[in-house]
């Protein structure tokens, strides 16, 4: 895909998302593009960032740690990185070095380790909550009592280097939009609650929505969402 084909995708998804938050009666500018470059070499990255996007996403932690290293010798203006995809705990340590935001947080055991590898290089680091909405992945807190242990965890200061912004969902792969609606909304409501519980942690941010069910998820409250392929076309073959 040409520079010039990734600027017109952006251009045209960036009115798709002004569209459905005018439609919802959201503010402009009130949801994030969060672009999910995975499998997409670097030269498509540059590309995005010459047409205006700074917010990228990966979810494997070696491709994105390659991938970005060239990015950032060949531009001016950094990229912000979140790892969005579900994260094993020997892949913390390289995950915080080159990321502002770990998107894909899912169980006590890997708050412990990024706290870890942060306290050791003195770096604080934002993360949001993974919730499990969808067969389709086995990532995510299932049981609330779960989320709200860690989140319980987060506010009583165990964890002085992550910062909670959110939470995040993948919703069910299906043409059927209630499906898909009722897991957005569950998401959003679970976020109000946890914002109810513990106001410290200011948890404001709504990850959800991917290029098939983005309109929904603004309807829904997402603040961020999360767009791959309407972007960079197809994914190639694995790096």
């Amino acid at each position: 895909m040409t520079e010039q084909q990734i600027a017109d995708n952006f251009e045209k998804v960036r009115t798709e998302i002004a569209e459905a938050e005018q439609k919802s009666g959201r503010a402009a500018g009130s949801v994030r593009l969060c672009a999910v470059s995975k499998f997409h070499p670097a030269q498509d990255v540059i590309a995005a960032m010459h047409a205006g996007q700074v917010l990228f996403g990966e979810n494997r932690v070696q491709e994105a740690y390659d991938k970005f290293g060239l990015v950032r010798e060949a531009v001016q203006t950094q990229p912000q990185l979140h790892i969005i995809g579900s994260l094993q705990t020997n892949k913390v340590k390289k995950a915080v070095s080159i990321s502002s935001c770990i998107q894909s947080v899912d169980r006590e055991p890997l708050l412990a380790e990024i706290e870890r590898q942060c306290a050791r290089i003195g770096k604080t680091i934002e993360i949001f909550f993974e919730i499990h909405t969808g067969e389709d992945t086995k990532s995510g807190y299932t049981d609330t009592d779960e989320l709200f242990a860690s989140a319980e965890h987060c506010a009583s200061g165990m964890y002085p280097h992550i910062v909670p912004r959110g939470l995040m969902t993948m919703a069910p792969f299906t043409r059927e939009e209630k499906p898909v609606r009722e897991a957005f909304s569950s998401v959003r409501k679970l976020k109000e609650e946890l914002g109810v519980r513990f106001p410290s942690l200011r948890i404001q941010e709504l990850s959800m929505g991917m290029s098939q069910d983005f309109a929904i998820a603004v309807e829904e409250g997402s603040t961020m969402v999360r767009i791959g392929t309407a972007l960079f076309g197809e994914r190639p073959a694995a790096l």
